[in-house]
């Protein structure tokens, strides 16, 4: 489908395509998906968008609970973005990941929506705690590619600039993207989309910030003051068994008109 004629868009995902770092749950989140979906109505006013992204979903979650309401929606365009929970877990088998990612893009291509996804940064970069995991993410993203080649899914690829590293695209915890980085997560899948009005300014550098990050031994307080805010929380949930979305649902299950 030529860009700029989507109509129905539905998003499946994970707390980023939920929109977490972007607003919060008392003021509502918006997050890069409604961004892209803003995007899309700005050239047809009839689009319709719905978000089912879950926090704290893992690949195979996402396509148990999503991939049946998704279809049913019948999109021409949906977007597939998970696989950063799974990237977490002590146990993370790759191909395994990847095999549910293409399974999604196989049913859904299938059936006549055009899908794109996103390749993944190397968290390594935004906190040096997560330099274990670097090898993960290349591995991922290399399956999510070939995954998205077998089956004309179009890819974000968000991993080979250097802005994505920027703290300013990065909310407190490291993990979701800031309001900054969910606009420039957007514009890369417009871009990668070829929408009209859509270009590589998202690929482009922030202004150099007032003074710099510290570095060294300079940063360790703050590495300990987001280990002690962000990671012990987390691992605790991961240790009793929880998920930060546990009794939550789509927070757009229908196909609605973008406000």
């Amino acid at each position: 489908m030529p860009a700029g004629e989507y109509v129905r868009y539905v998003a499946l995902g994970d707390s980023q395509t939920e929109g977490l770092g972007d607003g919060d749950d008392t003021t509502g989140l918006r997050g890069w998906a409604d961004r892209l979906a803003e995007r899309l109505a700005a050239l047809d006013p009839d689009v319709r968008y719905a978000n089912l992204a879950v926090r704290g979903r893992v690949a195979a979650q996402v396509r148990a609970e999503q991939l049946g309401p998704a279809l049913a929606l019948r999109p021409d365009l949906a977007t597939v973005v998970a696989g950063v929970n799974d990237l977490l877990r002590p146990r993370f088998d790759a191909d395994e990941v990847a095999a549910h990612l293409e399974a999604m893009f196989a049913e859904l291509t299938a059936q006549g929506a055009h899908v794109a996804t996103l390749t993944f940064p190397d968290v390594a970069r935004i906190t040096a705690l997560a330099r274990p995991i670097g090898s993960r993410v290349t591995a991922l993203n290399h399956r999510i590619r070939a995954a998205a080649h077998r089956h004309g899914v179009t890819v974000a690829e968000t991993a080979h600039h250097a802005v994505v590293a920027d703290p300013r695209l990065w909310s407190q915890d490291r993990l979701h993207a800031s309001p900054l980085g969910h606009a420039r997560i957007a514009a890369a899948v417009a871009h990668a989309l070829r929408l009209p009005g859509s270009g590589d300014a998202w690929t482009h550098p922030l202004p150099p910030p007032p003074a710099p990050a510290p570095t060294g031994w300079r940063a360790a307080p703050a590495e300990l003051r987001w280990a002690a805010s962000f990671l012990g929380p987390w691992l605790g949930r991961r240790l009793r068994g929880r998920s930060s979305g546990d009794g939550r649902t789509a927070k757009r299950p229908e196909l609605l008109p973008v406000t």
